[in-house]
């Protein structure tokens, strides 16, 4: 269970390219992250840090344009969830807006794609800028992550007593995003929630971020802080690995404070194929989870959704619909079970 641990391991998953006995040490140690605590921290993951760096210069970039340029690529535009997200645009269960600006992309598939013309809404092209290089870049940043993601999926199919390949046949084109925030200075910050608390809704995320503010909920409704670690990656266990596990594993939720100094945040949202069905595995079932069946898909879209401002406009209107196994906010993580921390 989510202890009350002050602090986040370390783990150096190299040894996942290394020998039996030092792919299974690795996997203890997530495993034992993943039970306990629902973050860790990531090393020797083998990516060059000039991907970083040339990610980071990139998104300076585009958040430099005018407004008025970002916001020929907003969000609402976009048929799948893809471009420019403005200050205000998320508001999650606690109500307030969030101050911060992103752009979201995700795999960048052709607009002949049969799921996209079929409708899917989170799946299809990306919208981009008119910055030269600047898909590129960042598409070499998606690959190399989603790569990262990939190795730490099989890991976490062998720490619940699965084949290493368990989950392959669901990562044919899953709609795993990757976030470009960007949190102005702010010189009249307090130290206050900025992100609502929130649990994420995919099977895990790999985080990078270039300076503090981000917090983690123990088992005793304190917050952590988790501070960027140089070349490290901070991993936490989203709601389909917390239902996949049973709830052996846990979606720890969490939060960005408000802080003066500008800041640049990188998540990438692991998940499985939209239409993947995440349910206990055998024997794992539990009935305090919040559900003991959902659509991949469907579930991070209806999240999505609840967040969005334009989203939550179609809602009102009638225009969207949500499935009926629709979850609301929280409903996963430590959050849920301590809303007035």
């Amino acid at each position: 269970m989510n202890s009350h641990f002050t602090a986040i391991p370390v783990i150096d998953i190299s040894g996942l390219s290394g020998n039996a006995g030092q792919k299974q040490t690795v996997v203890e140690n997530l495993g034992h992250a993943a039970r306990t605590i629902g973050f860790m921290y990531i090393t020797g993951h083998g990516m060059e840090p000039s991907l970083f760096a040339n990610m980071l210069r990139e998104t300076k970039t585009f958040f430099d344009l005018p407004i008025e340029e970002k916001m020929s690529l907003y969000i609402g535009k976009s048929s799948n969830h893809r471009g420019y997200v403005p200050q205000g645009e998320e508001v999650f269960s606690g109500g307030s807006k969030d101050l911060k600006e992103a752009f979201d992309l995700s795999l960048d598939l052709p607009s002949d794609d049969p799921d996209y013309i079929a409708g899917n809404p989170l799946i299809g092209p990306n919208q981009w800028p008119a910055i030269p290089q600047f898909r590129e870049i960042i598409t070499d940043y998606y690959n190399a992550v989603f790569n990262v993601g990939r190795q730490l999926m099989s890991a976490f199919a062998v720490a619940l007593g699965l084949s290493a390949d368990a989950f392959e046949a669901s990562l044919t084109k899953p709609p795993s995003q990757l976030r470009l925030i960007h949190y102005p200075y702010d010189p009249t910050a307090h130290d206050v929630a900025g992100i609502g608390a929130h649990t994420d809704f995919e099977c895990f995320t790999l985080l990078r971020a270039t300076a503090p503010g981000l917090e983690v909920m123990n088992g005793q409704g304190e917050w952590i802080d988790a501070p960027p670690i140089e070349n490290a990656f901070i991993v936490n266990i989203g709601d389909m690995l917390e239902l996949l596990s049973g709830g052996e594993f846990i979606a720890t939720s969490h939060r960005v404070r408000k802080v003066k100094e500008e800041r640049y945040s990188f998540p990438l949202f692991f998940s499985l194929d939209y239409d993947v069905r995440v349910q206990p595995l055998p024997g794992r079932e539990n009935p305090a989870l919040p559900t003991q069946s959902l659509v991949a898909g469907e579930h991070l879209f209806a999240q999505t959704a609840q967040i969005f401002t334009y989203l939550k406009q179609r809602l009102a209107d009638g225009t969207l619909v949500l499935p009926e196994s629709s979850l609301a906010l929280s409903s996963f993580g430590q959050e849920s079970r301590h809303p007035n921390s």
